[in-house]
């Protein structure tokens, strides 16, 4: 994994300059392609998360395939890789992303593969998920369904209303 190289060991000599070109060499490119060689790697990491604050209020859509965390007030949908609802959120529509922790208040639809409710959740309406984890303390009205792939754009069969006492 690693090593340690001893300062009386002789550096390795490089391959000699005409073996090897240089960056700034021309290389033949192929139409389409800057360069042929140019090895296609994904991004390190992923960027930080968008923040919307407590002060903003959203009326419309949001959609991104990054992580998004949401203090403010949306009415609408959410879609989402990383989904975050903070304690002073509110949502009103459905939301839908590959995790989903809710610390807020959401009336609407939740659809992840992995959904958390914490302690402070508030949430009116169905859960679909693969996963699911709900902490004491959190009230939830509605109905949960686990589904394979709780993410498909196929129709969803009509939940069961809650049963009034």
């Amino acid at each position: 994994m690693f090593s340690k190289t001893r300062v009386t060991d002789k550096p390795q000599t490089p391959p000699s300059p005409a073996a090897t070109p240089s960056p700034d060499a021309p290389v033949a490119a192929t139409p389409g392609h800057d360069r042929a060689d140019a090895p296609v790697t994904a991004p390190s990491r992923r960027a930080a998360p968008s923040i919307l604050s407590s002060d903003l209020t959203v009326v419309g859509n949001i959609r991104t395939e990054g992580d998004i965390q949401i203090e403010g007030t949306i009415e609408g949908d959410i879609r989402a890789h990383q989904l975050v609802i903070g304690e002073s959120a509110t949502i009103r529509g459905e939301i839908v992303g590959d995790e989903v922790v809710v610390n807020g208040r959401v009336v609407g639809r939740v659809r992840g593969l992995k959904v958390r409710l914490s302690a402070s959740a508030r949430v009116e309406g169905d859960i679909i998920h693969k996963t699911i984890a709900i902490e004491s303390g959190a009230h939830f009205e509605g109905s949960v369904q686990r589904q394979e792939d709780p993410l498909a754009n196929g129709p969803t069969k009509k939940l069961a209303p809650p049963a009034s006492e």
